[in-house]
């Protein structure tokens, strides 16, 4: 799902604006709406670079008809559940695609509730200890580079246990966190963290990762010692893959 890190959206590379030709037929003889259909089935990355490539290339590769078309289908009811301030930044499309990228958008104030409810993908963690994540979304964004749809899951609904018993955990706010609370581990002889989320809202033929975001703190143990395991598959399906790693990766064993 990424392209040569050197490479930036909306940067053109290289010299040139010359013509391309096929036979005796140029690229700006062909009608520009046949232009912005062809750019529009290739990928983000591709339509900048082809800013430079051509002079009739800008205005189309920068055009609401093709960078609409990078934008998923179902934007307009996602984001139907979330704030004012999401709906009042479309005024280009290619605007819009890079703040869907670089702002995760909360849906309905953190929680996109009863959007879906089957097939559900499962993932978790086990050390003495479990980590798995639940069925509500909050969080919505997309992939610069595929614009691949991305979601992000708060603590708040994931399943921790004992996360109410304030001896083991506790529920805090941080700066820079997109969500309101986060949780923070105090001390537990047994983690163990779930959730879900519904293959219907990722999009299709699309390889995904699963990850589990967390912030380490320097009085923090056992994780750099004590192995994982952590597991990813499909609820009602085959038996999940399961993986043993370390939480702290830095410090840890490999």
């Amino acid at each position: 799902m990424r392209v040569d890190e050197e490479d930036e959206l909306g940067v053109g590379g290289g010299g040139g604006g010359g013509e391309i030709t096929y036979g005796a037929v140029t690229v700006e003889a062909l009608p520009e709406g046949c232009i912005a259909n062809i750019i529009s089935l290739t990928t983000p990355p591709d339509a900048c670079r082809l800013l430079s490539v051509s002079r009739c290339f800008p205005s189309v590769a920068e055009s609401d008809t093709v960078w609409s078309m990078f934008l998923p289908p179902e934007i307009p009811t996602i984001l139907s559940h979330s704030g004012p301030d999401v709906h009042n930044c479309r005024s280009k499309s290619k605007e819009f695609y890079l703040a869907l990228c670089d702002n995760p958008v909360l849906i309905d104030d953190g929680k996109m509730v009863n959007l879906l409810h089957r097939y559900r993908v499962m993932f978790g963690l086990y050390l003495n200890c479990v980590v798995t994540i639940l069925d509500i979304v909050q969080s919505f964004s997309l992939d610069k580079w595929s614009g691949k749809k991305c979601y992000m899951v708060a603590a708040r609904d994931l399943v921790i246990v004992w996360a109410d018993a304030p001896n083991y955990w506790k529920w805090i706010s941080l700066p820079n966190s997109r969500f309101e609370e986060v949780a923070e581990l105090v001390s537990v002889c047994w983690l163990e963290i779930r959730g879900k989320i519904d293959t219907r809202l990722l999009s299709p033929l699309t390889m995904y990762k699963a990850y589990l975001v967390f912030k380490s703190t320097t009085t923090a143990y056992v994780f750099d010692y004590q192995p994982t395991e952590v597991s990813v598959g499909l609820i009602g399906g085959a038996e999940p893959t399961k993986q043993t790693v370390f939480l702290d990766a830095d410090r840890g064993r490999t």
